[in-house]
């Protein structure tokens, strides 16, 4: 079955583009019947697409590409089409300052629908303790984190909708506004938590300077959110220790990156 050809037909949709397919979605541009250009975008299976239509319509367009419709059944939405920039041709602190914007107008209150941050990070802690000794993953790192990890699942008080995955390919220019969010993995969380993927994509700007280019992202995105430094180390810490740990198996450049990133935000 093609997911997107069905809905290009139910939908009354004209293709407008090349289609792009990659192993998290099948993405084609299209012309609504009114000739409105939009993105017509299906999910991988398992790909956190499930509830990524609830909060781009909970948005309303404010900070994020608009919804234009949705089949919650195929993981399958309709989206305001942005232009192809990115924040990647933006100085670092320009593009920091743009993420740290977006963080305050997507970080609404805590939907009921959404999966819970500190369940699922807490459910991890035993994935970390089983991990051996001799993995690629240095063992004092992954203790940090495991401790880390059951220190900040038990507190859920300031939970906000996050986007989950906000980086500098996952914002991009648009007419309508300067700058949109795209592509959520949400969840209901601490506002901390959505530092690392700043951290962990972009790393060209860090010039082979890596352990200074790390921190001094981290310590600008912290500056200018206002968010406290210890707390946004530790959500830092834990998550790309996780990250870390689901490459174990391919054992190649983005372990080495994690590990590195993990390293440099703990020394």
């Amino acid at each position: 079955m093609d997911t997107v050809r069905d809905l290009v037909d139910a939908w009354a949709l004209r293709p407008d583009g090349e289609r792009h397919r990659s192993p998290r979605a099948d993405v084609l541009p299209v012309r609504t019947a009114d000739g409105v250009a939009a993105v017509l975008k299906v999910a991988a299976p398992g790909e956190t697409g499930q509830h990524a239509h609830l909060v781009l319509r909970r948005w309303g367009g404010d900070g994020a590409v608009r919804l234009l419709r949705a089949d919650p059944h195929r993981d399958a939405v309709l989206l305001e089409r942005a232009c192809a920039t990115d924040l990647s041709t933006l100085p670092e602190e320009a593009a920091c300052g743009i993420v740290a914007d977006l963080y305050r107008r997507l970080h609404v209150p805590a939907m009921p629908q959404l999966r819970s941050l500190t369940a699922d990070v807490a459910a991890s802690v035993d994935e970390l303790d089983k991990l051996p000794r001799g993995s690629a993953i240095p063992h004092r790192l992954v203790e940090h984190a495991a401790s880390l990890a059951r220190e900040l699942s038990a507190d859920s008080s300031d939970d906000v909708v996050l986007h989950g995955n906000l980086h500098h390919a996952n914002v991009l220019a648009a007419r309508r506004a300067p700058w949109l969010a795209i592509s959520p993995r949400p969840r209901n969380g601490d506002p901390h938590y959505e530092l690392a993927p700043m951290l962990w994509h972009g790393w060209d700007a860090f010039a082979g300077n890596i352990r200074d280019g790390i921190r001094g992202r981290f310590w600008m995105l912290v500056d200018i959110t206002g968010l406290d430094e210890d707390r946004a180390r530790a959500w830092t810490l834990v998550r790309v220790v996780l990250a870390a740990v689901r490459e174990l198996s391919g054992g190649g450049e983005e372990l080495t990156r994690y590990v590195a990133l993990a390293k440099a935000i703990q020394d």
